[in-house]
């Protein structure tokens, strides 16, 4: 009989990046998705597949239970502010939410969430474990270097980021000529960059590292061609990410589209890297 393993799954690539993986490892996915973010698609790459509103952690658990699913990853992003609109929690969410005391930033929830699955003998894997390979490797990817006053910007960039991640405030921030222009919050990455190229009218750096404490288990910084995409419509010039702590989609076609438009990236271990990396 196939392994089993169940899908808690938000909107992106990556929720069928890890279906087709796991299938091909023996695995027979479970998935739950999310009105307005789960992409109906992800029915094609999955054994068994419900979708719900955010909030009803009741149902989640019985078709985890029915399909006899005791390890889940959770996967893919959950866009905010249609979240808000949408919720729709049941009274174990309610219970989940009372007892964290009126602190609901992200981390939190996320940890809160994965314990009361837990205690229903619902054990959450590290969203990476079967995708290893996605994982940034460190150096400079791209034809063109970061110059002197980008790798400034880098630096800076990687301690503002790191301190909104310690914060639980967001991941990202854009970075030009040694000020912070936009910082991440409940608006996603790509509106971060919109609004701090808007702002830097170009020549901007985007710094997108993991939290202080990340956990793995879900919430890893992730990039991609969309990425990319958006910095050049955007005029942002430099793209620096945290190596081996990234997930990386389409990293040939990212690094394709930089070259094209004279973007670099560059994966980092630490901030003093910027230096070294662009050498």
């Amino acid at each position: 009989m196939n392994k089993r393993i169940g899908l808690i799954a938000g909107s992106g690539s990556f929720p069928v990046i890890f279906s087709r993986k796991a299938a091909s490892r023996g695995f027979a996915v479970c998935a739950v998705g999310f009105h307005g973010n789960t992409s109906p698609d992800l029915s094609d790459y999955v054994e068994s597949f419900e979708v719900i509103h955010i909030g009803q952690i009741k149902r989640l658990i019985s078709f985890f239970k029915n399909h006899r699913i005791t390890e889940a990853v959770m996967i893919g992003a959950i866009k905010k502010p249609g979240a808000l609109r949408d919720i729709r929690p049941d009274m174990k969410a309610i219970a989940m939410i009372a007892n964290m005391r009126h602190d609901t930033h992200d981390d939190r929830v996320l940890r809160a969430f994965a314990n009361v699955l837990e205690n229903e003998g619902i054990q959450i894997r590290s969203s990476t474990f079967l995708l290893p390979e996605l994982l940034a490797e460190s150096g400079c990817w791209t034809r063109r270097k970061p110059n002197r006053a980008e790798q400034a910007d880098m630096t800076l960039g990687w301690h503002m980021a790191k301190e909104i991640g310690r914060l639980d405030i967001g991941q990202c921030v854009v970075v030009s000529n040694g000020t912070v222009i936009a910082v991440e919050a409940i608006d996603g990455t790509d509106s971060t960059i919109r609004r701090g190229g808007e702002l830097s009218r170009g020549h901007a750096v985007v710094a997108k590292v993991c939290k202080p404490m990340q956990d793995f288990r879900f919430d890893v910084p992730a990039v991609g061609a969309q990425t990319i995409q958006t910095m050049h419509e955007s005029g942002a010039t430099v793209l620096v990410i945290e190596a081996s702590r990234s997930l990386v989609f389409d990293r040939e076609e990212m690094i394709r589209l930089a070259d094209q438009w004279g973007i670099a990236i560059v994966a980092m271990a630490q901030a003093n890297d910027a230096q070294g990396n662009s050498n």
